[in-house]
């Protein structure tokens, strides 16, 4: 048997410059399929031990020295707040006669619901989870009104977790009854058509003290009767014989039929089942091959809508009838284009598509007939984030955001083709001055890789300017041009944004995401190292010059790119980061990742993991990159004890002067609900450790 190259033992360089705090080092050995893996700081995966608590401290005061010796860390902080502080508004919705917005004025932590008699009014507030707590970090995590616009069932989320909390609000009154649902997570709510209820999922509670690591398995459906206790809830559908299931609800705008997507962790295929809400029964199976993905779109009388990728890996809508749903039944309605088609809805009696074209969107409609029905003007490259309104709707919203431009508000009347941007940021940003440019980057295998080149048009290629690499690639997830208030910062001091669109994302369909998942994860890394040496090499930067960044599996990807080539970057950014691959499955919702990482409890598994696992990968005498590791210490996604230790580790190993950081937000989780001000100090931090690091200012 053999032993991983995870040293055991703790390793200090002489020439560090900072003393960092003791890590206990520990007699751990696993043996997976015969081979011992050390995991010394296994430890510090028990986020809430004193010990656990004192090395977080110790840690932080570490960061926080360091980082107040960059001078710009508080022109960048007042830099960020300025540009923070402008109202912002999502795409409004209606129900019954009543329009649905969430606005926030800039500097308010959390978004606030607004109620409006017609869109584009002042309307007034519904609901303010700023008053939920004294620092901003309980959010509003869903919310679903009653069709007559006269019930609003809403879900919070404190300290950044999963976990949601349903209530439901009298509009009128603008007051709470007596509903709460607790242990929900991971669920939307659903409405029946008479208001008196509405459909949610949740879990059984965790044990004590396990809230934020324990496994999340075995989710209800569960039917909720408005002013009823929630142990008094209907139990809908559940299946102990298939404990990774989950399910979505959706209630069809007549009211006849529950829609369920059963979904299967992060796993791109799913199952469709439904529920007669007229005639009674059961749940029903629909769509249940698990062959693709299936989601639903709309109802026309019979006919069920959804966009699938069965037949067409690039994307396609069917109508089924869930009377007659067997596959020779099906009828296309949009077929397969050159494009990749990521999600459609039915509005005005017409199905209104968002296509991908080379990692930007574009609006198309479509008649129920299949009928080209003309495109939705956009303002140019970019992205369309909230698409809003139904069948009987003669309005759509949609929000679009660039590079260049914050999120803005468009409104479209689909009978007149009328397309009118009814509201937009007044940012203290000159957009214009930003130029976003797409290139092309052969990979290790010849693969060409997209990549978004983003700076100001005085910037030139003079080989010294520091660039930040952001990247994600995976899941399936298309990463498309996006306005990141510290992204702004860095552009206008000269920085430039390098976004590529690398294997294992969704930005060309499936054979895309298949070619960076599983045993080809590899190749996710490859495309990004062979971006940093292309951005190197065409004259924009050098490497001590350069920083790799991303967040969640962009973190794994961030430390991948660390560990196997320290050489090409002057810093790393790891964010919230997936980076022990051998135990990630053990914790929360990290079983359903097997679908992109594959499992260590699997031999040949195994294997694929340890080869790329950024923990099990630093070499100790090696010279790392100056490094900067974020998390929260009740992220109950990806617990933190990665990035623990990750960061323990990476300080032992260090060979050369450049910092190994970490900073743990306190009551803080993944980074969905983290309050506004939390956040401004927390990119403050991040671009004064990046700046001080490649533009040596501060």
């Amino acid at each position: 048997m053999s032993v991983s190259r995870l040293d055991r033992g703790v390793w200090h360089s002489a020439r560090m410059a900072l003393r960092y705090p003791a890590t206990r080092s520990a007699d751990q050995i696993d043996d997976y399929h015969g081979m011992l893996v050390a995991d010394p700081y296994r430890w510090l995966e028990d986020v809430d031990s004193p010990e656990t608590r004192e090395w977080i401290a110790a840690q932080n005061t570490i960061t926080s020295t360091w980082l107040e010796g960059c001078a710009a860390r508080v022109e960048l902080r007042d830099r960020l707040r300025a540009l923070w502080d402008q109202p912002r508004a999502g795409a409004p919705w209606r129900r019954g006669e009543r329009w649905f917005q969430l606005r926030n004025t800039g500097l308010q932590n959390q978004d606030v619901l607004w109620v409006l008699d017609s869109p584009g009014e002042a309307g007034r507030v519904l609901l303010d989870p700023n008053l939920g707590s004294d620092d901003g970090t309980v959010a509003l995590s869903g919310a679903a009104v009653s069709e007559d616009g006269r019930l609003l069932a809403y879900a919070t989320s404190a300290a950044g977790s999963d976990w949601m909390t349903w209530r439901v609000r009298d509009i009128d009154r603008g007051a709470d009854l007596d509903d709460e649902l607790v242990w929900s997570k991971f669920s939307s709510a659903a409405w029946t058509p008479d208001g008196q209820g509405f459909f949610y999922s949740a879990y059984d509670a965790p044990e004590a003290g396990a809230a934020y690591h324990q496994a999340n398995r075995d989710q209800r459906l569960c039917f909720h009767r408005v002013g009823h206790p929630q142990e008094n809830d209907e139990l809908i559908y559940a299946r102990a014989d298939q404990p990774e299931w989950g399910f979505s609800p959706h209630v069809t705008d007549d009211g006849r039929w529950l829609v369920i997507e059963v979904w299967q962790g992060t796993e791109r295929f799913n199952r469709v089942h439904v529920k007669d809400l007229e005639a009674g029964g059961d749940v029903a199976p629909l769509l249940d091959d698990f062959d693709a993905g299936y989601h639903y779109c709309g109802t026309d009388g019979a006919r069920l809508y959804f966009r699938t990728d069965s037949g067409a890996p690039r994307g396609r809508i069917i109508a089924v009838d869930p009377m007659s749903p067997q596959r020779s039944a099906w009828v296309e309605v949009v077929a397969e284009g050159r494009d990749i088609l990521e999600s459609a809805r039915l509005v005005s009696d017409r199905l209104v598509c968002t296509h991908l074209q080379h990692a930007s969107h574009r609006l198309r409609v479509f008649g129920l007939d299949g009928a080209e029905a003309g495109e939705i003007p956009l303002p140019g490259l970019g992205t369309v984030g909230a698409v809003t309104g139904r069948r009987q709707d003669a309005l759509l919203h949609f929000t679009f955001a660039s590079f260049a431009e914050p999120s803005s508000v468009h409104r479209y009347e689909l009978a007149t083709q009328t397309a009118t941007r009814v509201f937009a940021p007044r940012m203290d940003f000159d957009s214009s001055r930003i130029v976003t440019e797409q290139v092309w980057v052969a990979s290790l295998d010849g693969a060409k890789i997209p990549m978004f080149v983003v700076h100001d048009r005085t910037v030139e290629p003079d080989g010294e300017r520091p660039t930040l690499l952001w990247g994600y690639g995976g899941f399936d997830i298309s990463i498309t041009p996006a306005f990141k208030t510290e992204w702004a910062v860095w552009l206008e001091r000269g920085g430039i944004l390098a976004v590529p669109n690398l294997r294992g994302g969704g930005e060309y369909g499936q054979d895309w995401h298949d070619a960076g998942r599983l045993e080809r994860k590899q190749n996710t890394f490859d495309d990004a190292i062979a971006c940093a040496r292309w951005l190197a090499e065409s004259g924009w930067t050098r490497p001590e010059r350069l920083a790799v960044a991303g967040r969640s599996n962009g973190g794994l990807l961030a430390a991948a790119c660390l560990t196997q080539a320290p050489e090409l970057f002057g810093a790393a950014l790891v964010e919230v980061g997936v980076l022990d691959m051998l135990r990630f499955h053990q914790f929360t919702i990290g079983w359903a990742w097997a679908s992109d990482y594959g499992c260590a409890d699997d031999p040949e598994q195994f294997k694929w993991l340890l080869a790329y696992s950024p923990l099990h990968n630093l070499r100790p005498g090696t010279a790392y990159p100056a490094t900067l590791i974020t998390t929260g210490d009740h992220d109950d996604r990806v617990v933190p004890g990665h990035s623990f230790k990750f960061a323990a580790a990476l300080q032992a190993a260090q060979d050369g002067d450049a910092p190994v950081l970490i900073r743990v937000e306190t009551a803080a989780g993944h980074g969905a609900g983290k309050p506004t001000g939390k956040l401004i100090d927390e990119r403050a931090d991040v671009l004064a450790f990046l700046l001080h690091e490649l533009a040596g200012e501060g």
